[in-house]
């Protein structure tokens, strides 16, 4: 009889969050699911440096899961970070509230960009690949420091304009792919079920823990409306953690994630919510009415990945003009859209909730 993936989803509030989130990852089973010997990498989640409700790791996530790995007696746990070409991960890390917590456990923070904390390597997957090497023709560079150990994702529960929905297996896209990851994006599904077989392939362990405590609906992962829901889940199978995240949304896993069905086919994890051991909170008939939408910038951008001028792809982005989008992007998101929407839904949050006056104390 084949055992059943278990995903943990627990309701919880900012009063008992911590001892919530260690309950939840004894449910989900990362103690069975991670080598004792190897040690720990935590995949932060940054999806936009400015600080924004849903986007990114909450700090309080990141801190259950310091201390229960301590608890565990893994010692030897490090966080990765990574940039995209609009994100910044040193602005990141102090706007989210996470030096804090660095210093406070004494964990080390590499960047995956910095030649000084890890190289890339050139990595020939065992499983066949779906558009990795299609795409990087020279070879799939993945960090040598990843080998032999175990990673923990740290997603959020949010939709995005290009996945429908990103959590467990999106979360790897930083972490394993170089600043170039944006080739991708026209076959965007396909590479997150490679980077999955990869990461079983590297890895000596694989958990995710995510964090839907406020989750964001809308055109993700930065221009959402937050929503305030007090979900956690957790769980060792990434296809089926996403799956449950999927459902709870308002997606149908297989039918509308082509990641999770791509994934689930291949054998990688299960996509089928049926199929999945969900312990914890009754979620039969939880459905957040989710859609991802598109924001002005994403439109633009899919007249090249996916529309009419997508046989201009390579020439737009493997070439400098790739720099004028980046620039566009980055006004859009940090110089209009932050300061005209997001700073006044920011500072309804932090007021008006009981997680925004949590993250206050970090």
């Amino acid at each position: 009889m084949i055992e059943k993936p278990i995903v943990a989803v627990l309701k919880t509030r900012p009063e008992t969050v911590i001892d919530d989130y260690k309950r939840l990852m004894q449910m989900a089973g990362l103690e069975k699911a991670l080598d004792r010997s190897s040690p720990v990498i935590l995949k932060n989640n940054i999806s936009w440096h400015l600080f924004y409700p849903a986007a990114n790791t909450t700090p309080w996530q990141l801190e259950a899961v310091i201390q229960y790995l301590f608890d565990l007696g893994f010692h030897d746990v490090s966080v990765v970070q990574n940039e995209t070409v609009v994100t910044n991960a040193f602005i990141g890390e102090k706007l989210n509230r996470y030096t804090g917590l660095y210093q406070k456990y004494g964990v080390k923070v590499l960047y995956n960009f910095r030649e000084s904390d890890m190289r890339w390597e050139t990595y020939t997957p065992k499983a066949d690949m779906l558009a990795l090497n299609r795409i990087f023709p020279s070879g799939i560079k993945v960090p040598g420091y990843f080998f032999g150990k175990n990673i923990v994702h740290l997603p959020t529960m949010k939709c995005h304009i290009y996945t429908e929905m990103t959590g467990a297996m999106k979360n790897a896209f930083g972490g394993l792919l170089d600043r170039r990851r944006h080739y991708c994006h026209s076959r965007i599904h396909e590479v997150l079920t490679d980077l999955l077989a990869i990461q079983k392939e590297i890895h000596t362990g694989i958990f995710a823990v995510v964090d839907g405590t406020t989750a964001g609906d809308g055109p993700g992962p930065r221009t959402m409306r937050p929503v305030v829901k007090n979900y956690i889940l957790a769980g060792a199978d990434q296809v089926a953690v996403d799956a449950v995240s999927a459902r709870m949304l308002g997606f149908d896993p297989l039918e509308q994630i082509k990641c999770i069905r791509l994934a689930h086919e291949e054998g990688l994890g299960c996509g089928d919510f049926a199929a999945i051991d969900v312990r914890g909170e009754q979620i039969d008939n939880v459905n957040f009415g989710f859609k991802s939408g598109d924001n002005m910038a994403s439109r633009a951008g899919d007249l090249f990945w996916f529309g009419p001028l997508a046989y201009l792809q390579r020439l737009v982005f493997h070439t400098p003009i790739v720099y004028a989008f980046i620039m566009a992007s980055a006004l859009y998101h940090d110089r209009f859209w932050y300061p005209i929407i997001g700073k006044r839904t920011v500072k309804a949050w932090l007021t008006g909730t009981e997680w925004g006056k949590l993250f206050q104390t970090y």
